[in-house]
């Protein structure tokens, strides 16, 4: 195979940069989490490689697989939930990018088994609907990856809670997914600490889906 390089050293700069994002935001520790993106126009994926320190990410160190989650190219080891994204990418071929999170309010969620009702302004902007729950698989597999296409192919929600494991979240671009999980996050603690003081309504469905229309469609430069 005679790989795209000046593509891959794009997509593998960019996958990289975007992984201070996650610090930024406190949506990881330690070595957790990951990002991946689709090099464009190839059947090809970058990942974040297993078990490093973000510190210590840099391009080089970026993985690159194919979308059945074997290595093509990089001297270290892929995350371990290279197949789930890949999985992801083979369902979905408008997604370009996947991250995933455990990020701790949108988590206390996930091990509750609980979808984050649309209770806020921001999230039917940025979600149009409630958050879902995907369903409990082990890490490893692919079945994290049925469990993300199967639960939000046909939704509006770019971000799914699976259960008792965290946040996935997906784009058209990677810096797109890296939102999703950013404002998955948000409104996962906003939506908490308004429970701790009573009952929380979900917004009506009419202005759910006029807000996500406007903002979809209408708010800030295009």
């Amino acid at each position: 195979m005679t790989l795209p390089t000046e593509a891959i050293e794009r997509v593998r700069e960019d996958v990289c940069a975007l992984h201070s994002e996650l610090l930024h935001w406190n949506l990881v520790t330690w070595t957790s989490g990951n990002i991946s993106a689709r090099v464009p126009d190839t059947d090809l994926l970058v990942i974040k490689p297993s078990g490093v320190s973000y510190e210590d990410l840099t391009p080089d160190s970026m993985v690159v697989c194919d979308l059945d989650g074997a290595l093509v190219d990089g001297r270290h080891s892929p995350s371990s939930d290279t197949d789930a994204h890949a999985y992801v990418y083979r369902a979905m071929p408008e997604v370009g990018g996947v991250v995933h999170t455990h990020s701790p309010y949108a988590t206390a969620w996930a091990a509750r088994n609980e979808p984050i009702p649309c209770a806020i302004t921001a999230m039917a902007d940025e979600f149009g609907a409630d958050i879902p729950v995907g369903p409990f698989a082990l890490i490893g597999g692919d079945d994290i990856g049925k469990g993300i296409v199967a639960t939000l192919t046909g939704h509006r929600s770019p971000a799914v809670l699976m259960r008792s494991h965290g946040v996935f979240t997906i784009g058209d671009s990677p810096k797109a997914a890296v939102k999703a999980a950013v404002m998955c996050e948000d409104v996962a603690r906003t939506v908490h600490l308004a429970r701790e003081h009573g009952p929380v309504e979900r917004l009506p469905q009419e202005h759910i889906d006029a807000l996500y229309d406007r903002y979809q469609n209408a708010y800030g430069q295009k």
